[in-house]
């Protein structure tokens, strides 16, 4: 059995890999999809497109129309003033250069403006798109692609991709366009003199043609390097009480001096190749000059070729030369934009393994729920029915469930026991749809839970886990989380509901009190019960608890422990606890090994007999004692 048909997505596709080198064909994919990318990010600006192309046309017409006029001027203007001390044709020369100037300088100015205006909108587009997108990939690709990688997708690659637009794509294009008018404009001028000037383009491929592909793998070296550096970094901060608790800090920085190392030295080979390519078209540039004024000088004195010809001509190869120089000056822009958008492209292309259905279908009425009750804090609750039906699933090649058949009726707290991989996170993460089973369903009231839209599954399951995230902010908007329309007064009534109230109320700032990063100026008890509160005051038709209280000391486990019964009153819940004491409040207990259920029954009788569940609670008392 694969690993894409074993259950969870490997993700481990080109754009989640951090690799050093890429094939040929692969390095085609990478170019192709960021074309792809961009070209869908351009699309609705095609019209503020074409107008720049046109502004940046006649920039580039006016700005090649100096050195034509320079050299009329010297055949045509001077000699008049020369010979007869007539002036009026070089000033009308002189009056249509100023003109060219102006015009240039208007369509220059609508050029940049204009693309500096699409580039932010393209960047904001894409920001709000990766964003989107990677809030709606499941858990399974979070728990691979680490937190780290998509920080650097979000900040360092986007901000490549907008420094492109800000600092170089007004010259990178300009020079596109004025390569192609230069080298007509020399061919109509003298074709003799072109052909030589064109001939230095055989150095130039070539030369180009290297500096692209080496500085391709350069600057995608670049991108790598710097997202395992912020990889690191957040990884050893987002975890700074392990790393100290384990005196990590010098090997950690040992292993961030790696990388930075690493992410110095592929940038200093980006710069070496840069080094390289600018000089290189210089003396290329140089040395056609050279080429140019010795042949061009030798048809002027054999009278085939005008001076004013030869002087505008080499005038040309000057700005045939200069917009070489600006690639090279601005490429490296270019290609980290360019690796960046692979990146980009990649994560984007990943798809969500728990999709929006089809055809979605509603609910059924849960008879008897008033979700949102007298006091708006969801006073009475209705229950959903829960089935699994013959489900099976596995994390890779792991099978977890091989065919699980669980039916939970409306209203009813199950608690799910076990050995370490038995199977119980996996439950409540198919019940919560992180996850789709490989086969069988699992269903809400009889619907099918692919069936149902994500809205409506959030609204009525709701997961609770150890972690009992709470997000910067007050304590009124934590427990707001839950239904953000809630009034003060609903949020204060959840509150009593399930005893927070004293607790929050004593707080400096009572419900506008600040929880700090992660709720760290709350105690874990305190953290638990806003979790508490913002499920109730969600009012869910089912909640599971995954460990809720796993890290809670005695005292803070007999606090929460009345609240969970506010909770889970009127509610179907599926509780899985380590705890014996948080599963005694379950209407039925399920034993599972190898997930598969071996005992199920009330606690009472299950404490009773002489099954697993009589062993496992004889032995957590023993440990009390």
């Amino acid at each position: 059995m694969t690993a894409e048909t074993a259950g969870e997505p490997a993700w481990r596709g080109i754009a989640t890999e951090e690799v050093d080198e890429v094939s040929a064909p692969l390095a085609a994919l990478l170019r192709r999809r960021s074309r792809t990318l961009l070209t869908d990010l351009m699309r609705p600006w095609w019209r503020r497109v074409a107008a720049i192309g046109a502004a940046v046309t006649v920039a580039s017409l006016c700005l090649l129309a100096g050195p034509w006029l320079i050299g009329v001027a010297i055949d045509d203007g001077v000699p008049p003033v020369l010979h007869g001390g007539n002036v009026v044709p070089l000033l009308r020369i002189a009056a249509v250069l100023a003109v060219t100037v102006g015009v240039q300088a208007v369509a220059t100015r609508r050029f940049v403006t204009m693309t500096g205006e699409v580039g932010q909108a393209v960047v904001l587009d894409l920001r709000r798109r990766l964003f989107r997108h990677v809030l709606a990939l499941p858990v399974a690709f979070h728990e691979s692609y680490t937190s780290g990688r998509v920080i650097s997708r979000q900040t360092s690659d986007i901000e490549a991709i907008s420094n492109l637009f800000e600092e170089g794509l007004d010259s990178l294009v300009s020079a596109a366009l004025t390569l192609g008018l230069v080298g007509t404009g020399m061919m109509l001028l003298d074709w003799r003199l072109g052909l030589v000037a064109l001939a230095g383009f055989v150095p130039l491929t070539w030369l180009t043609a290297w500096f692209r592909r080496e500085s391709a793998t350069a600057y995608r070296r670049i991108r790598e390097t710097n997202s395992l550096v912020i990889v690191h970094f957040v990884e050893t901060f987002g975890g700074i009480s392990a790393v100290q608790a384990f005196r990590r800090e010098k090997r950690n920085f040992q292993i961030y001096s790696e990388l930075s190392r690493d992410y110095a030295k592929a940038s200093t080979k980006a710069a070496r190749l840069i080094a390289v390519y600018a000089p290189g078209i210089g003396i290329t540039g140089n040395v056609i000059t050279g080429i140019v004024l010795l042949y061009g000088g030798y048809l002027v004195l054999d009278g085939s070729v005008k001076v004013g010809v030869l002087a505008s001509f080499l005038l040309y190869l000057e700005r045939f030369f200069d917009p070489l120089q600006d690639v090279s000056q601005f490429y490296n822009s270019f290609q980290a934009a360019a690796s960046a958008l692979e990146k980009i492209s990649g994560v984007l292309e990943e798809e969500p393994s728990v999709a929006e259905p089809a055809a979605p279908l509603a609910l059924p009425s849960a008879s008897g729920a008033e979700h949102a009750g007298a006091e708006g804090a969801g006073a009475e609750h209705a229950g959903r029915r829960v089935r699994f039906e013959s489900v099976r699933f596995a994390y890779r090649e792991a099978v977890v469930l091989p065919g699980l058949d669980l039916d939970v009726p409306a209203g009813q707290t199950v608690a799910l026991v076990g050995e370490t991989g038995a199977g119980k996170t996996t439950i409540a993460r198919l019940l919560a749809r992180f996850y789709d089973p490989l086969s069988g369903r699992v269903t809400l009231d009889g619907v099918d839970l692919r069936s149902l839209p994500d809205p409506v599954l959030r609204s009525e399951v709701v997961l609770i886990t150890q972690e009992n995230f709470l997000f910067s902010g007050s304590v009124a908007d934590n427990i707001r989380l839950g239904r953000p329309s809630a009034t003060d007064l609903e949020v204060e009534a959840a509150a009593r509901a399930i005893g927070a109230h004293d607790f929050i109320a004593a707080l400096p700032s009572g419900y506008a009190t600040g929880v700090g990063k992660r709720g760290g100026r709350l105690s874990a008890g305190q953290r638990q019960l806003v979790s508490f509160a913002r499920a109730f005051i969600a009012a869910p038709g089912v909640l599971v608890l995954d460990e809720a209280t796993a890290l809670l000391d005695i005292p803070s486990e007999r606090l929460v422990q009345s609240a969970l019964r506010t909770v889970l009153a009127g509610r179907t819940a599926v509780v899985i606890a380590h705890r014996l004491s948080t599963v005694a409040i379950a209407d039925r207990i399920l034993v599972l090994r190898s997930g598969e259920i071996v005992e199920d029954g009330p606690p009472d009788e299950l404490m009773g007999g002489s099954g697993e569940y009589a062993d496992l609670h004889a032995r957590w008392a023993a440990s009390l004692a």
